[in-house]
């Protein structure tokens, strides 16, 4: 791990009408040796985060993760609709077409979580192109059907003041056949379905192995952007290992743009958790 990623003197990253920016921990990849997403958040709290991430929460009590939440003072930001049958291969369902019943089901349970939680984010999973299905031959239909569940979605989360969010998962690399896997494949998904309140996730990790070229996809898509997800390339480990992204140019690019979002740390650890949060440590410390 890299030492000193910002300046340690106590002086600010940026000049002081530059936005600080604000991290949460995704508890589905940090702290993954504590076995259940409450001692997550507590380990997440001790270690100075002031919000939580989460993928899919429904295997625990929305009670418990309230009771977590409301102990350790900590906000829960982002969680994503249930991915289907793991096993038959499901990663999300707003873009397989015929599976719209169950899409909406699910919706509604991420909702029900999201309340219960207070949370304003959730990450509408588009899912997978179907396994003996050729990509451009059924590419329009799952466009089609991807559409249609995004409006439908976007009127009930209107109706709770939740914002929901598309991302790109690239396809090199991490799944093949995930259906959305560029910002720009996004970006018209998302002003064909004309809602304010659909955005853009925007996975650096992703969107650097798929197209790079960051700076400029970053301002392009700005406007649209709801959420950031971070980890170095190629390892999707803490920002500060080795790899192709400096992060603290990224960090001040987003300070210097205004960005007053989350910035969600979805990333593997090299070693425990808290030993991969010297980044977090030298920006928090640098930027007060």
């Amino acid at each position: 791990m890299n030492a000193g990623m910002f300046p340690s003197t106590g002086s600010a990253p940026c000049d002081s009408n530059m936005s600080r920016l604000k991290f949460c921990a995704n508890i589905s990849w940090l702290y993954t040796e504590l076995p259940d997403l409450t001692q997550r958040i507590c380990a997440a709290a001790s270690d100075g985060f002031k919000a939580v991430e989460a993928a899919w929460p429904y295997d625990t009590k929305i009670e418990h993760i309230q009771r977590a939440r409301n102990d350790n003072g900590v906000k829960v930001v982002l969680i994503n609709t249930p991915p289907g049958d793991m096993k038959a291969g499901d990663l999300g369902l707003a873009a397989v077409p015929g599976r719209e019943a169950e899409f909406r089901q699910g919706l509604q349970l991420a909702l029900k979580y999201a309340n219960a939680l207070d949370c304003k984010r959730i990450h509408l999973m588009a899912g997978r192109v179907p396994v003996g299905s050729d990509r451009a031959e059924v590419a329009s239909e799952m466009e089609s059907t991807f559409v249609q569940n995004l409006q439908y979605a976007a009127d009930v989360l209107m109706k709770e003041g939740v914002t929901g969010l598309i991302e790109p998962i690239n396809t090199r690399i991490t799944d093949p056949r995930y259906f959305l896997d560029s910002p720009h494949h996004a970006a018209a998904v998302i002003e064909k379905v004309g809602k304010p309140n659909i955005k853009l996730q925007m996975d650096v990790f992703h969107w650097q192995i798929m197209d790079g070229n960051l700076t400029q996809n970053l301002k392009k898509y700005f406007p649209l952007i709801g959420h950031i997800q971070i980890a170095q390339v190629p390892g999707r480990n803490e920002p500060d290992s080795a790899g192709e992204l400096k992060y603290q140019y990224l960090f001040s690019l987003l300070e210097s743009m205004g960005y007053t979002e989350y910035i969600g740390c979805e990333y593997k650890p090299l070693g425990s958790t808290s030993e991969s949060l010297g980044w977090f440590r030298d920006y928090m410390t640098a930027s007060k």
